[in-house]
């Protein structure tokens, strides 16, 4: 066996090795396999990233059976999530840890925390964030009942682009309280702002907004948000984390308070859940955010440490005087978005984030192609776009699956009047033969229809 066939090393660095551990030669260190068994050559195919190589060992231990192939987005996306984030994520002081209520003995804890604040702060360009939330419709939530509280009025805006269900999950909140809450309905698929300029008086709130919006639509808020100053209100912004990569910061664009779902940053879907909701502001707002904040101090002998600064909890104060009751189960699923934003890294976010528009723009290009099928684009979008259908979305949808193939989210339930249309999302997991075969898949369906 010629040993430099398959080991890097020099002649003199192999025997030194053998030497260490006691044996002559390599041929030695196999000398238990039958010579019949052992591989005769070690002339192996091109590497592969760990999530193609993970992929390659499903499909030859496969048993034939089609998995499904999901262009299903909406809030909750299908990313690739690197081994490392299960591996670090799952070691027992991190997966049974509960709230710190005793630094002394929740250092770790404390300091993942304020990590984790430290990321999404420098993920949305704002200046404080607290311990994460339960989900992206909460700190929308969350956000709104802030800026009631900052503010001292009693009007909330919120476009009708955001999110159905996170819109839903706010008037739930605020159902008791003396708050209205009124929606603009999108124009063409974004922001009415002829609108908005109508609405926006001295007893808003604030404005509720969405970038991506659920359409797939990407929009620049810096003039909104003058426009929103203008009158004493705050611009609250929802963001995709992944988008964020490429995408202006709602710092940037003069958002005061950025919430959003976290389930993308290194949490499965899992049927839904569990995932956390992060939340960021201006520091100015500091003492009406939600939950926890986590602070880095010393102790009595100079040496670093972390604590929980700012408890607005009802557990820990006044009720009355409380900004929320959120708690502790979404800490591990933050855990997991620290990690995640620290394996890929800002260069790796960017790079992630321009794979889900480059992979979105060519399915954008191959369904357009399809006689009958139009993609409805108004303005830029990022791994998510809006599709009109000779028929109606969700019929087609029922059909495609059959298939094998989940082909988006039908608008027809959460929109009047947009029965035929699909909202379609591609990430980074969807592979060329993947897209083809969704495209070939609807085109088959369409000519069905016509005959």
């Amino acid at each position: 066996m010629n040993d430099s066939h398959y080991c890097p090393h020099t002649p003199e660095e192999i025997a030194e090795m053998l030497s260490t551990i006691g044996v002559a030669s390599v041929e030695e260190l196999f000398a238990p396999i039958p010579t019949e068994l052992r591989a005769k050559t070690f002339n192996l195919p091109a590497g592969m990233s760990e999530f193609e190589t993970y992929g390659r060992m499903q499909e030859l231990a496969g048993d034939n059976t089609p998995g499904m192939v999901n262009f299903i987005g909406g809030g909750f996306y299908d990313h690739i999530i690197p081994a490392v984030v299960d591996h670090l994520s799952g070691r027992a002081e991190f997966y049974t840890a509960y709230t710190p209520y005793q630094p002394e003995c929740s250092q770790g804890t404390l300091q993942a925390l304020f990590e984790y604040q430290t990321a999404i702060c420098r993920l949305t360009g704002l200046d404080v964030s607290n311990a994460s939330l339960y989900d992206g419709g909460t700190a929308c939530a969350e956000a709104a009942m802030m800026a009631l509280r900052v503010t001292g009025r009693n009007k909330i805006l919120i476009d009708g682009s955001v999110s159905p269900f996170s819109r839903q999950v706010v008037k739930t909140y605020l159902f008791n309280l003396d708050v209205e809450i009124v929606e603009i309905d999108p124009l063409d698929g974004l922001l009415n702002r002829a609108e908005l300029a109508s609405l926006l008086d001295d007893s808003v709130a604030a404005l509720l907004v969405q970038n991506p919006n659920f359409f797939g639509s990407i929009e620049d808020f810096t003039a909104v948000a003058g426009q929103v100053h203008g009158v004493g209100a705050l611009l609250i912004g929802s963001v995709y984390p992944i988008a964020l990569g490429i995408l202006k910061t709602p710092g940037e664009t003069g958002i005061d308070i950025a919430v959003g779902d976290g389930q993308s940053l290194g949490n499965p879907l899992s049927f839904g859940g569990p995932s956390f909701g992060f939340i960021a502001a201006k520091k100015t707002f500091i003492r009406n955010m939600p939950g926890r904040i986590v602070g880095e101090t010393v102790d009595k002998n100079g040496t670093r440490g972390y604590v929980l600064t700012l408890q607005a909890r009802e557990q820990h104060i006044k009720r009355h005087k409380a900004t929320s009751n959120i708690c502790s189960n979404q800490g591990l699923c933050a855990l997991r978005g620290l990690i995640f934003l620290s394996a890929v890294g800002k260069e790796g976010l960017a790079e992630l984030a321009r794979l889900n528009r480059d992979k979105a723009e060519y399915a954008k290009a191959r369904l357009a192609a399809i006689p009958g099928v139009t993609v409805l684009q108004v303005a830029p979008t990022f791994n998510e776009f809006t599709v009109s259908l000779p028929k109606d979305a969700a019929e087609v949808v029922a059909e495609l699956l059959k298939a094998g193939i989940a082909a988006g989210v039908p608008l027809g339930q959460y929109y009047l009047g947009s029965e035929n249309c699909l909202v379609v999302t591609v990430t980074e997991k969807r592979s060329k033969k993947e897209i083809d075969k969704f495209a070939e898949a609807l085109q088959s369906e369409l000519i069905a229809i016509h005959f």
